[in-house]
């Protein structure tokens, strides 16, 4: 077969099982371990697959965005890490947003100790944890109410963040990727998420490498828009090649063995 062939040959074979390993696309092609690695870098420079260790998955589309009782449960030693990897990047006197998200939820034990903080946040279970913390100046958005993710969204909470200057904004997303960006199954998300943007000083992707690859059908943001991107250490390194080539940073946390997470 011809490159091109052999290419379409991979996507059918992703459609029938969505991951393969590159041992089972040489079975299947009759082709080179470093042929079918090749293909594997086209098709993912078109945003068709995205490489996992030791195999390639078809690229997926985000219909609806997991509920957040789902998310707290998924994924938790990561999460622990980039919470605290994310966290030092805050300094006293800060002004910080958080968007809604339960990785930007575990960085709240971690900013208790700052001192001069402003958080502001869109997230009620972020608000719920501040309440007490009477050292930290906390302003919540409002706005339309997404019951699913016990947060804020749409264009009240836009406006109220078109009306702040932060220092660093937080975001998190379920669904991010080279080609695509960051993206949301939920129109409502995106005036939140632009306008922390256009207001912060310095923006940061706050996402875990299990949500690279997926997409969905609303744009927040092209991954060059974006100041860094922190993820964990799982991201493949095809993957981190293509965030660097877009000039933003990455930054990957990773989880010792005592439990602490580094950078």
């Amino acid at each position: 077969m011809i490159p091109d062939q052999r290419r379409d040959e991979i996507l059918r074979l992703l459609r029938e099982t969505n991951v393969l390993s590159v041992r089972e696309l040489t079975d299947a092609l009759g082709v080179s371990h470093m042929t079918v690695r090749r293909d594997i870098e086209v098709l993912e420079r078109s945003g068709r697959v995205h490489s996992v260790p030791g195999g390639v998955r078809l690229a997926s589309h985000l219909g609806l965005e997991p509920a957040r009782l789902e998310k707290e449960t998924v994924d938790v030693g990561h999460k622990s890490a980039m919470a605290r990897a994310a966290a030092d990047l805050v300094t006293d006197d800060m002004t910080v947003y958080l968007d809604a998200g339960t990785t930007l939820l575990a960085m709240v034990p971690h900013l208790l100790a700052r001192q001069h903080l402003t958080v502001v946040t869109n997230d009620f279970s972020t608000l719920a944890e501040m309440i007490g913390a009477e050292q930290i100046d906390v302003i919540h958005t409002g706005g339309l109410l997404d019951h699913r993710n016990r947060s804020s969204v749409g264009r009240l909470a836009a406006g109220t963040m078109r009306q702040l200057n932060v220092d660093i904004a937080f975001l998190s997303s379920s669904s991010w990727d080279a080609s695509r960006g960051v993206t949301t199954p939920h129109e409502a998300k995106v005036d939140v998420k632009r306008a922390a943007l256009d207001v912060a000083a310095r923006s940061v992707l706050v996402a875990g490498s299990i949500k690279y690859g997926l997409f969905a059908t609303h744009r927040v943001a092209e991954l060059g828009e974006l100041d860094t991107i922190l993820t964990d250490d799982a991201l493949p390194d095809s993957a981190a090649s293509a965030i660097r080539d877009r000039g933003t940073e990455l930054v990957l946390a990773r989880q010792a063995s005592d439990g602490l997470a580094f950078a």
